[in-house]
């Protein structure tokens, strides 16, 4: 009887931690951009065909990033209900949790940075080494591409103008365009990356002056990217 009482508390306590997990990414906006990217990350690592051993550092730091925001939200949640009012201490405890969270973002991100430079640097000279030949309007062309995109979209929804609000994000768009061009002309690892955390940069300051919700960010993001892609893939022709 005491064996079966144990086995039925060791499944209530495993579902209650999945049941954690699930609450975490409905409720935490960076939990569903943890997870994303982590998704991301490890289909790039399947296409790469990483080793054993790289695979085990991927996870190793995908672990990390996602257990240290699960902390992060416990702590808030904890903090939150203990003091209702602004206490200097609570503050300390938040932000002393937050920078857990993002000391093991940057560690994930470089070891991404470094299993993959050489991967990802080998496979764009293949295909930079066509696109550097085509003529340097089809990049200003992309932009105008997408600015007329974003404008159609926004006139169909009919919400905010081109450079403030609706859907989707002008700005993101933009500054994913740029960053898709920058990639295909230079074929370097280093400054592709250099141009993308510069067009995070201007998603964050979107998101967080209040301009755009993450959906209408990611839309244009993802809007920038395809459409200049469709731009130099019909170069080609």
């Amino acid at each position: 009887m005491k064996g079966e009482v144990k086995h039925r508390n060791l499944i209530d306590s495993f579902n209650d931690a999945i049941d954690g997990l699930i609450q975490a990414f409905r409720s935490e906006r960076n939990m569903k951009i943890h997870l994303i990217i982590a998704l991301l990350v490890l289909l790039a690592a399947i296409f790469y065909n990483l080793s054993r051993i790289e695979f085990i550092l991927l996870f190793i730091a995908i672990n990390f990033v996602i257990a240290a925001e699960m902390i992060n939200t416990a702590i808030e949640t904890i903090v939150d209900m203990i003091k209702k009012e602004y206490h200097p201490l609570a503050k300390k405890a938040k932000n002393v949790a937050a920078g857990a969270v993002l000391a093991t973002a940057i560690n994930a991100l470089v070891i991404g940075y470094i299993l993959f430079y050489d991967r990802i640097d080998k496979f764009s000279l293949s295909l930079i080494s066509r696109i550097k030949t085509m003529p340097v309007h089809v990049t200003a062309a992309s932009l105008l591409i997408v600015a007329i995109a974003v404008i159609i979209a926004k006139s169909i929804n009919q919400t905010g103008s081109f450079l403030r609000g609706g859907m989707p994000s002008g700005h993101s768009a933009l500054a994913f365009s740029l960053f898709t061009c920058i990639t295909l002309i230079s074929g370097n690892a280093l400054i592709s990356t250099l141009s993308i955390l510069m067009a995070l940069m201007v998603l964050h300051s979107r998101y967080e002056a209040g301009i755009h919700t993450t959906k209408e960010i990611i839309i244009g993001a993802i809007l920038g990217i395809l459409l200049t892609i469709l731009a130099f893939q019909l170069a080609k022709f």
